[in-house]
């Protein structure tokens, strides 16, 4: 199993709206893309960021399906303008050796195939994790 873990915190500017819609599709990802077994969408308690959202799903093939999802790209396109800092990591209980780079190879995959999204992510001040791209400069880390 990966979980697949996002930590975030909103820009001060963003509306209650605007976090409202943004959550909402996060709970859309985890309703509607069947790769998914379980998911939680809700506040980040005891740490510096304000909200998490933590994916289940089963394997490789299951997190390039949640990758590709029209309602991840919709959560990206809306929530990650929105972002001041955000993490991404994974968890898994694989013994497959090579599990943290083919998780990266996916991301990256995505990415390349993605112009767009890659931009968006490079626009949040501090990124960092499993879905970061490479940095062309000062911003992302991975």
């Amino acid at each position: 199993m990966i979980y697949h873990h996002n930590r975030f915190v909103f820009k001060e500017t963003t509306t209650a709206e605007q976090r409202a819609q943004a959550l909402a599709s996060l709970r859309r990802q985890g309703e509607s893309i069947d790769a998914v077994k379980q998911y939680i969408v809700g506040r980040d308690v005891g740490g510096e960021f304000a909200y998490g959202a933590v994916f289940v799903i089963e394997d490789l093939d299951g997190y390039w399906q949640y990758l590709t999802a029209p309602s991840h790209a919709h959560t990206d396109r809306i929530g990650l303008p929105l972002l001041e800092t955000f993490v991404s990591y994974d968890t898994t209980d694989s013994d497959d050796p090579d599990i943290g780079e083919q998780i990266a190879a996916l991301h990256a995959r995505r990415f390349a195939a993605d112009p767009a999204l890659t931009q968006l992510v490079t626009d949040i001040p501090s990124y960092t994790g499993s879905s970061a791209p490479a940095p062309a400069g000062p911003g992302p880390q991975g």
